[in-house]
């Protein structure tokens, strides 16, 4: 059985997070919070592509 990795998890969780949250932001109709939200989301997950690729080398 594998370890699991928990900076990546959290990190995982996080960029979904940000996508409930946008969700959220639709339901409340703040176009602030939803650009926001996305806009952080995308980053995230950025980082976690970034970082996985550095580990893959």
């Amino acid at each position: 059985m594998k370890k699991i990795d928990f900076p990546m998890l959290m990190l995982a969780i996080l960029v979904i997070l940000m996508f409930i949250g946008a969700s959220i932001g639709i339901s409340l109709q703040n176009i602030w919070m939803v650009i926001g939200l996305i806009l952080l989301g995308f980053i995230f997950m950025g980082v976690g592509i970034s970082i996985k690729q550095k580990r893959n080398k």
